[in-house]
């Protein structure tokens, strides 16, 4: 199978990759800089991996980036400004935003305009899209919730719309906290809680629904041929309280979590983003799980065993 990927110099992409060559797929990477010729490596995992140049703030991509489309299989749309990277001031809230939607319009109508259409895309989104759900259980069926993120993630989807129209199978991975010392919030965490100064965050009721890096990485290789469409959660199906979170970390890396992160000092140091990292979102992957899907990490032990060991 023939993939294109976009965002995959990210967390996800940069693991995807490798596991897609070595199930003898070719990825082709959409990047905005000079692409770089994939004969230059000697890596034979690499040799199977090429760049082609596109412009999604213009919706534009070079014409070795429109061939490689009318050629591939699949397309797995990955980019967007991480949520997490900076404080959320009113220009980078824009940013996540506009990163995401003209990424995802960009793709989908090249993907339509194709006379060899790929038959799926594979367009990231998010568990954000559900707003704080409290104790309440949601899935796929839920409705979206309230809030910045649940704005962007609705809009984000919506951005697939010319590829869907176009007859292309669409498929949104509404992505939880994917646990992996390699990046996001958990890489974060675990410095802090190996110098023995960790502890719950906030309250520590809150859900988290998480997923670790093989599970995400297996569940979208699979979401390329399975006969699904629409949302899709990648979350594991047993969430966890935030205090059996940071208990577990704190057992693996064998420290006491003693320390409690009090909401108004998470609110000072991420500004509006704490409101995110302090809620509550118990997701559950009910399309996954209906169809059978293996999870290799299905509990918080064991995704933050795998995480420590990636």
């Amino acid at each position: 199978m023939k993939v294109v990927i976009t965002g995959s110099s990210g967390l996800i992409g940069s693991a995807l990759i490798p596991a897609l060559t070595a199930a003898d797929h070719e990825v082709v990477r959409l990047v905005r800089s000079a692409p770089k010729s994939s004969a230059s490596t000697s890596s034979p995992t690499r040799s199977r991996v090429f760049e082609a140049q596109w412009d999604p703030a213009q919706g534009t991509l070079s014409s070795a980036a429109r061939e490689h489309l009318e050629s591939s299989d699949a397309v797995i749309n990955l980019a967007g400004a991480g949520v997490g990277d900076h404080r959320w001031s009113d220009s980078y809230k824009n940013e996540i935003r506009s990163s995401r939607i003209h990424a995802t319009a960009t793709i989908s109508l090249a993907m339509a305009a194709c006379a060899h259409k790929p038959t799926v895309l594979v367009s990231s989104s998010a568990i954000g899209y559900y707003g704080d759900t409290g104790d309440v259980a949601v899935d796929e069926a839920a409705r979206p919730g309230v809030g910045f993120l649940a704005d962007v993630c609705r809009d984000w989807e919506t951005a697939a719309d010319p590829a869907r129209e176009a007859g292309i199978r669409v498929v949104h991975p509404r992505t939880g906290l994917v646990m992996t010392r390699k990046g996001g919030a958990l890489a974060k965490l675990i410095p802090i809680f190996r110098a023995g100064a960790g502890g719950r965050l906030g309250s520590g009721k809150q859900w988290w629904s998480h997923i670790s890096l093989r599970d995400e990485i297996a569940a979208l290789t699979w979401l390329l041929t399975a006969d699904v469409h629409g949302p899709v959660n990648l979350t594991a199906p047993e969430p966890a309280r935030n205090s059996e979170v940071t208990a577990t970390l704190a057992r693996l890396v064998h420290r006491k979590a003693f320390f409690p992160v009090p909401s108004a000092a998470m609110k000072i140091a991420l500004g509006e983003f704490s409101g995110d990292v302090l809620g509550s979102q118990r997701v559950l992957p009910t399309v996954l799980t209906n169809a059978s899907f293996t999870f290799t990490d299905p509990t918080i032990a064991d995704s933050l065993a795998a995480a420590l060991q990636d």
